[in-house]
């Protein structure tokens, strides 16, 4: 697997010049404008080795955290427990929908094996600080999860964020045993990608920016 990044060569510009700025700032926008939601059933293995899970994982520690709370955390599935996790999401379609029949529980089980990485995002809204509002912890959350899938992207791997009500349902709280006051925000699920849809149309600045009058 070939990544995204390289090392620039020896010789090249200093980090200090403006050369070096705009090659870094270029490859920065490749590395953004490269990241795609690949959704977990189009991930296959191989996924990252010890050494990239290490870079994936260690991404997210340079997210603003204000107060340096740590309020998140990460939990990963590891394959030997995607069993016990696949029946927590048959569980909990089950106690949403009693009439839900044998294929459906099925089909939301099946959703625990895909990837070859699957980890659980978990946002603790009692940490340190009380008048850091839960707001800005999650907020936090998803600036170090974003730094892990550019991590991610730059290794050659593709990802994606996955939610549902199943993260509300009491029996994955207890697997994964979230205290009072964790909050399970999201799964990423990182592997190689077996299928890549077309590069969607992506908004422009003037479709979400705006200037405040004098």
């Amino acid at each position: 697997m070939t990544p995204l990044v390289t090392t620039p060569p020896h010789g090249a510009a200093s980090q200090n010049s403006p050369l070096a700025d705009n090659d870094l700032a270029a490859t920065a926008a490749l590395l953004m404008q490269s990241r795609q939601t690949i959704l977990p059933k189009h991930l296959a293995t191989p996924g990252p080795d010890t050494d990239q899970l290490g870079m994936i994982l260690g991404a997210a520690a340079t997210a603003p955290d204000h107060g340096q709370l740590l309020p998140w955390r990460f939990v990963l599935v590891p394959q030997a427990a995607r069993t016990r996790l696949a029946d927590v999401f048959g569980a909990a379609l089950i106690e949403r929908d009693a009439a839900a029949m044998p294929e459906q529980v099925a089909q939301a089980q099946e959703k625990a094996h895909r990837s070859p990485l699957l980890m659980l995002v978990v946002v603790d809204g009692q940490r340190g600080d009380p008048e850091i509002d839960l707001h800005e912890r999650i907020v936090s959350a998803g600036c170090a999860v974003q730094n892990m899938l550019l991590m991610a992207t730059a290794l050659g791997y593709g990802s994606a964020l996955t939610s549902g009500k199943a993260l509300k349902f009491t029996g994955l709280r207890a697997l994964f045993g979230l205290a009072e006051g964790e909050h399970a925000l999201c799964f990423v699920s990182i592997g190689t990608v077996q299928t890549r849809k077309n590069e969607r149309l992506r908004p422009a600045p003037i479709d979400y920016v705006s200037t405040l009058s004098p």
